[in-house]
């Protein structure tokens, strides 16, 4: 598929959902939303939060790239379907994805990849190498954006580094809050709860290196 290109966010999830032969309600207990939420998040009706999102990716032991990946015909069938249709060639299978496809070296902005999430928040993904768990986003929080609309703090396994270029972000990391302008750059561990939400009339534009296991 081309680059710009990305499958629909809830087909990807109902494919690691059925391949895991998980029902609705059973992931929707584990995220803390209803079923009715993963619902529409797989048919495609409504958009999670960047919060609900790393949730429902913890629980079926997937990465954020994985979201950009092309299910294989047989996980949107379900356990136990068989592919009936030719599978992608140069490509390294890992739990039944279409993965192992490099993005770049060179990324021009036509050509990124976008996930638009609930609350306000952008994805473009910058880069990809094959076989490494490493999320290289340009984000957007729109004005009143935030990674959570509960309010919510969300943690999730691995290393998070932002560099803020445009608007400001304001960062709750612990039980501390942090106003980012441009310029500034943050680290930490993503297992510490931290959530992100732009209480200003520009949008806030940075980018994001997520690793997503900690050394």
């Amino acid at each position: 598929m081309p680059a710009s290109e990305v499958p629909p966010l809830g087909q990807r999830i109902r494919a690691e959902r059925l391949r895991r032969d998980l029902t609705l309600r059973a992931l929707a207990r584990d995220v803390g939303v209803s079923a009715s939420m993963i619902s529409q998040i797989e048919t495609g009706k409504a958009q999670p939060s960047v919060s609900t999102l790393y949730a429902i990716t913890s629980i079926l032991g997937m990465s954020v790239q994985d979201l950009f990946e092309e299910p294989a015909p047989a996980e949107l069938a379900g356990p136990g379907a068989v592919a009936v249709v030719p599978r992608p060639t140069g490509v390294l299978a890992a739990r039944g994805a279409a993965r192992g496809l490099r993005l770049g070296p060179l990324v021009r902005p036509d050509d990124r990849q976008i996930l638009t999430l609930d609350s306000g928040v952008t994805w473009e993904r910058l880069g990809a190498l094959p076989g490494r768990e490493i999320d290289f986003l340009r984000v957007t929080y729109a004005p009143g954006g935030t990674s959570s609309s509960t309010g919510d703090l969300m943690r999730h396994p691995g290393s998070e580094y932002g560099f803020v270029i445009r608007g400001e972000l304001i960062l709750t990391l612990g039980f501390e809050e942090i106003r980012l302008r441009p310029g500034d750059a943050i680290s930490f561990e993503s297992t510490t709860p931290h959530g992100y939400r732009n209480e200003g009339t520009e949008p806030a534009v940075g980018v994001w290196f997520v690793l997503e296991r900690s050394a």
